[in-house]
């Protein structure tokens, strides 16, 4: 007997697929514990987002580059600081070397030749003032330049001017010279009136000498640049009356010098 031909039945591709059954438990994350009871009203646990910890790398700040003018200017800076420690230097070993000292002058002798009020209200006056000066310096010299000027005052009233004599002073010398001071001034009716007062009050008579004279100094061999010297001497006289002996009662120089 012939063996029967076993049939298995075919899937049938045409078929629906079986819809999978819904699960019967909710999904729970995992590290929780499920309850028997589910909460509806429980809060979902939140969990803060990842971050990542990125290294900070600390950058050295760009140079800053100096302007050519910048430079410019802190060079020539430089260079006047240089110059200026320099020149104090030099100007120390000088003073070391040659130890410089201010000349000295006095007035000896005031000759007034002529103080007189013409008829048209003018007033001559000529003085002839002696005067010394001293050079107490070891080694160094002044030579007197040209240019020079003096003038008498009485307060502010300019009486009379002349000029001191072009000459040399060599070391530790003592010059005795002879100014003549001429002037004029016009209007001066009440002036030689004030004068007068003065005279018959006090008995004396106050004089300014302003002295501008022009020198330069000798350095052992060294003839070094020009600067002005200036005098002020306040003198204080018994009369300004002519051909007369003009007693000088007191007198006050101040000297400066100047580049």
């Amino acid at each position: 007997m012939a063996e029967h031909q076993k049939i298995h039945p075919l899937h049938d591709v045409e078929a629906p697929s079986p819809t999978p059954a819904a699960p019967t438990d909710p999904l729970v994350p995992r590290g929780t514990q499920k309850s028997d009871a589910a909460d509806t009203t429980a809060t979902p646990v939140q969990y803060p987002p990842f971050q990542r910890t990125i290294p900070v790398m600390h950058s050295k700040p760009p140079k800053k580059r100096r302007s050519c003018c910048c430079r410019c200017r802190c060079w020539t800076i430089s260079i006047l600081v240089l110059l200026l420690v320099l020149i104090g230097i030099v100007i120390g070993i000088l003073y070391l070397v040659f130890r410089p000292k201010l000349p000295e002058y006095s007035i000896d002798r005031l000759q007034v030749s002529q103080f007189t009020l013409s008829g048209n209200d003018r007033l001559d006056a000529v003085f002839n003032l002696t005067l010394t000066t001293v050079n107490p310096n070891k080694k160094i010299g002044i030579y007197y330049e040209g240019g020079s000027h003096i003038s008498a005052w009485y307060t502010e009233t300019k009486l009379c001017e002349g000029a001191l004599p072009k000459f040399y002073q060599g070391h530790r010398n003592r010059t005795v010279l002879n100014v003549p001071l001429v002037g004029v001034t016009e209007n001066a009716t009440a002036l030689f009136t004030t004068l007068q007062q003065q005279h018959q009050q006090t008995g004396n008579i106050p004089l300014n000498l302003n002295v501008r004279q022009p020198v330069r100094i000798k350095l052992g061999s060294l003839k070094l640049m020009k600067v002005k010297f200036s005098a002020t001497c306040r003198l204080l006289v018994d009369s300004v009356s002519a051909n007369s002996d003009i007693v000088i009662k007191n007198s006050n120089c101040k000297f400066k010098l100047r580049l």
